[in-house]
């Protein structure tokens, strides 16, 4: 959310009008869930285009242009990125979509094309994984973020205590007749972040087509505090958006995952 788009909300021009459930989950008991993917590109419009295309409704918060999905909002920031999703920290995102082969069928027909009927390579290297789900209650909603570190138990223990996560594990999808891989994962409501093994350090998200992602924060500015008492470093302090009720602030994961914490992104009710 490196500073408010301007550009006018346009009509929805998806190929199927996807039904939205509640804008974010509901918080654990840290206060935590999942809040955005903030995403630099070059071409904003197509980029927009995209995302509703992929089945996410623009939305307005203030001055704030979003995307939303069910568990997540995706936000977009004109700008040169210096490489999509792979090589750095975090590797792709993925979504759980209710009727995977209809739903190919339509992405396909609008121009966004589905590599193995379960990957799709987006705007400015952005990796999308893709799951089949016929238990959710819409077409699509978000369902993880991939991270590869030199040190994934490290990582996956620092993400359990700093954001109240829940240890899990991950069977990751791989190719026909090739073993299944099960990798350490963290929950927090809204999303699975899973931990890879990485043999040299990626680089950080900062800069790239995956800029940041983003937490919401029930109670922010006290959450914030706790940090500090426990040495994180903010990149950005705390701090109150003008004229609007949400905060922010942003930090790095000691591995290089920018990420950014809100309070009140989603709209009003």
């Amino acid at each position: 959310m490196r500073k408010p788009l301007t550009l006018a909300l346009f009509a929805l021009t998806s190929l199927w009008t996807p039904h939205v459930q509640a804008q974010l989950a509901a918080p654990n008991t840290a206060g935590v869930a999942m809040g955005h993917l903030h995403l630099r590109t070059k071409d904003v419009e197509a980029s927009r285009q995209f995302w509703t295309t992929l089945g996410g409704v623009p939305v307005q918060n203030g001055a704030l242009q979003l995307i939303q999905f069910p568990g997540v909002f995706v936000m977009l920031t004109s700008g040169e990125a210096s490489g999509g999703t792979a090589g750095s920290v975090v590797d792709r995102i993925g979504f759980r979509v209710k009727n995977l082969k209809e739903s190919v069928q339509k992405w396909q027909s609008g121009a966004i094309k589905v590599e193995s009927g379960e990957v799709i390579n987006g705007p400015d290297g952005i990796i999308i994984e893709l799951v089949a789900d016929p238990s959710i209650d819409g077409p699509i909603r978000m369902d993880r973020v991939a991270l590869r570190t030199v040190a994934p138990k490290d990582t996956q223990a620092w993400y359990l205590k700093t954001f109240g996560a829940a240890a899990a594990k991950r069977q990751l999808p791989r190719a026909p007749g090739a073993p299944a891989v099960e990798v350490d994962a963290a929950t927090v409501p809204g999303v699975m972040l899973t931990f890879n093994k990485s043999d040299a350090a990626p680089v950080t998200t900062r800069g790239r087509a995956l800029d940041h992602i983003g937490f919401e924060i029930k109670g922010l500015e006290a959450f914030c505090k706790k940090l500090e008492s426990e040495g994180v470093k903010f990149d950005r302090p705390y701090r109150q958006i003008p004229n609007s009720s949400v905060a922010i602030a942003f930090f790095t994961d000691p591995w290089g995952t920018y990420i950014e914490l809100t309070e009140n992104l989603a709209p009003a009710k």
